[in-house]
């Protein structure tokens, strides 16, 4: 069995074609497995939490396939890293505290109007920035016609306008 299996995927950086199909194969169905196992918010939410074991389980994968690394230990540490993932998320509903050090908060940039320029600052986005989120959102209009603006924690910026009644 062994001989089957080593001949189908091979071994090593030296591979055969139909070994990084079967190693392509193998490792699309076990990474969909993964991302199954993982959840739906490491594709849903696409915060930097999520982003990161996005990033690291496509690198630790690709060099499976193409032989660079131990088949094995990769599989291993592409389970670890879903592991990890998962458990870092229940962490994260069970203690709000830590999912704000994992997460992130979310920054007010404009409130009634006023934009905070601090907050701004520490959100490292510029008027530009905002005006152009304002006009996706709003169309023509300027940041006194903003009820609220924040910057999500996955880095995108939600506006809402004011209504026209002045509130």
């Amino acid at each position: 069995m062994q001989g089957a299996i080593g001949w189908l995927f091979g071994e090593g950086p030296d591979l055969e074609v139909w070994q990084m199909t079967a190693r392509g194969f193998l490792f699309f169905s076990f990474t969909l497995l993964l991302i199954r196992a993982s959840g739906r918010r490491s594709f849903g939410q696409h915060g930097t939490f999520d982003a990161c074991v996005t990033v690291l389980l496509g690198a630790v994968l690709s060099r499976a396939v193409v032989g660079a690394s131990p088949f094995w230990a990769t599989i291993g540490a592409a389970a670890a890293l879903v592991a990890m993932h998962r458990l870092l998320a229940i962490a994260c509903i069970r203690f709000p505290r830590f999912e704000d050090l994992v997460s992130g908060r979310e920054i007010v940039l404009v409130s009634d109007g006023r934009m905070d320029e601090a907050a701004m600052r520490r959100a490292l986005l510029t008027k530009r920035n905002l005006a152009e989120a304002i006009r996706q959102k709003l169309g023509d209009v300027g940041v006194e016609d903003v009820s609220q603006a924040l910057l999500e924690r996955d880095g995108k910026i939600t506006v809402i306008g004011r209504r026209r009644d002045g509130r």
